[in-house]
């Protein structure tokens, strides 16, 4: 590409330089390097003034970008090389074909002019009669934007649904023991009626009983969560990174699911009759 490549793509440099004019008409054997190559070549050491060898061609390292990280779909964004356009033509391709064209457009303009300004100009260009089809590709990277930001959406949605359905699902189990447990433990509750414990007591009783539970089984499944991301993580080569504020939320609803589905339970306990609960066998 040229130097006005990060013009259109603002890419900070860690470190260096950018190509000058002469060296882009020259066709000189200058490269930009992404943090991802000098890791590989470099190991850490600085690589401002380095020489490697990209095939059959030497290319004295000028500059090193500032870190992207990860793209969409896995790809790292940092292991690139950026090369004069001449450059490549000169000593890669052999022909001075452009296989892609970069264009930015101002925030003032609607994307959808600019493409189809431009397909009016390279239809003249090539020289693409009427009637006839393109033989090119313009991609706009806003439309690809908004495809990704609403299948991102689309998937948060579906995903909190499944949550919500695993949380329902668990807090009904925890009401359902705890249902359980009340009707076991009918005869204690009576005697502790009846010897002076007021319903508001029981209730607390059973609310806690309810929480703790909810909150062992919130804390064991973040447990496995972290076990399972230690695992995985290495294998797909993506970086491990805890939140604990994330893992606190977390263990929140699980708190707050314990209340919520251990209320009617806990409520039904402390509405017995004393006289009833002691009948009950």
């Amino acid at each position: 590409t040229t130097s006005d490549f990060f013009k259109i793509q603002p890419w900070p440099l860690q470190t260096g330089r950018l190509f000058n004019e002469d060296e882009e008409t020259a066709g000189k054997s200058v490269c930009i390097i992404g943090s991802t190559v000098s890791t590989n070549l470099f190991r850490g050491a600085d690589p401002i003034g380095k020489r490697f060898r990209i095939g059959e061609v030497s290319c004295d390292v000028i500059g090193l970008l500032t870190t992207k990280g990860q793209a969409g779909f896995g790809g790292d964004q940092d292991d690139i090389v950026i090369m004069p356009i001449k450059t490549v033509q000169r000593r890669f391709l052999g022909t001075t074909a452009i296989r892609t064209i970069l264009v930015g457009v101002d925030q003032n303009y609607s994307t959808e002019q600019v493409q189809q300004t431009l397909t009016r100009l390279l239809r003249e260009r090539r020289h693409i009669t009427e009637g006839k089809d393109d033989d090119f590709n313009i991609f706009d990277t806003k439309q690809i934007s908004d495809t990704l930001t609403q299948t991102t959406t689309m998937l948060t949605r579906i995903v909190a649904a499944v949550a919500a359905i695993s949380l329902v699902v668990g807090g009904i189990g925890i009401m359902n023991i705890m249902l359980v447990s009340v009707t076991e433990r009918t005869r204690e509750i009576g005697i502790r009626l009846a010897i002076g414990a007021v319903a508001s007591e029981v209730l607390l009783q059973f609310l806690v009983e309810a929480v703790v539970l909810s909150c062992l089984g919130g804390l064991i499944g973040l447990l496995l969560a972290q076990l399972v991301v230690g695992v995985a993580t290495p294998l797909m080569d993506l970086p491990w990174i805890f939140d604990p504020a994330v893992n606190l939320g977390a263990f929140a609803v699980s708190a707050a699911i314990g209340v919520i589905f251990g209320y009617f339970p806990a409520r039904r306990a402390a509405s017995l009759n004393p006289i009833d609960a002691l009948r009950h066998e």
